[in-house]
């Protein structure tokens, strides 16, 4: 579970980009963060495993403080990150050697480390390209073998900071799939930021950044069908809900709960 309480953050000599914030992520939960650019989404997500530590307040994971140094390095192999640019994390020639260097640096006996390795590159269905030259992959397939390179490690939590922000459509499906994938099957915890719409709606709970602080936090279908208020806060809705949203106001009489395309036209067209 992640806990933080009152937290807190300035960069020196910047005004507090995280101020009071309070939020508790249950095990397992897919947890979407959005907020537009300066919101303190990207913050937030650095401080879940020490890459920040507040000014004041408290992060804890599974029990683990961040500001505890007995904790630290345990905390850290507890949450795994991942950022925009795979280029920056990964650091081997091949798919396998990528995957294999966080455990090697934790002391991982080398038979666990290929069971490990083997069963984190099936988890994002990398298995087959085990063997292939990191520079060949695509897009895509190079921000699966980052992720894998995390879950090598065996982290509880995984945070993805715009995992797909740098991808085409066909990459963010294949990235999106494998989260989805290491979410409900393997149960570990989620939390990731996108500002892409149409992502947050795959998640069991969306949180709303503004200005430092929690401005929404519900269902993606309760954060969704606040689609002015998303507006007032420079944010979008998914296509689907934008459209609903339109032809409510024309009089059509459609659920607030359509999130998706397929949902619009079984609504329009039953």
């Amino acid at each position: 579970m992640i806990e933080i309480r009152n937290l807190h953050y300035q960069y020196e000599g910047k005004n507090e980009a995280i101020k009071g914030l309070d939020l508790t992520v249950p095990d397992g939960q897919f947890l979407a963060i959005l907020g537009h650019n300066g919101s303190g989404k990207s913050t937030l997500a650095k401080h879940l495993n020490g890459l920040l530590l507040p000014t004041s307040g408290q992060v804890c994971v599974n029990g683990l403080d961040s500001k505890n140094q007995a904790d630290f390095w345990l905390l850290r192999q507890q949450v795994g990150m991942v950022f925009q640019n795979p280029d920056n994390q990964l650091i081997a020639t091949s798919v396998e050697e990528d995957a294999a260097f966080g455990p090697e640096n934790l002391g991982v006996p080398p038979a666990l480390i290929r069971k490990q390795v083997d069963e984190a590159l099936a988890g994002v269905g990398m298995e087959s390209f085990k063997d292939r030259a990191v520079h060949l992959l695509s897009g895509g397939q190079k921000q699966r073998v980052a992720i894998a390179g995390v879950m090598a490690m065996l982290p509880r939590v995984l945070v993805l900071d715009e995992p797909t922000a740098m991808l085409d459509p066909r990459g963010r499906r294949e990235v999106m799939t494998a989260v989805q994938r290491l979410n409900r099957e393997e149960g570990i915890t989620v939390v990731y930021i996108t500002h892409i719409m149409e992502e947050a709606v795959a998640a069991d709970r969306i949180v709303v950044m503004e200005d430092g602080r929690i401005a929404m936090d519900g269902a993606p279908q309760e954060i969704f069908s606040r689609v002015e208020e998303l507006k007032q806060m420079s944010l979008d809705a998914p296509l689907a809900v934008e459209m609903a949203h339109r032809l409510r106001q024309s009089g059509f009489a459609l659920p607030f709960s359509i999130l998706t395309i397929e949902e619009l036209a079984v609504a329009l067209c039953p």
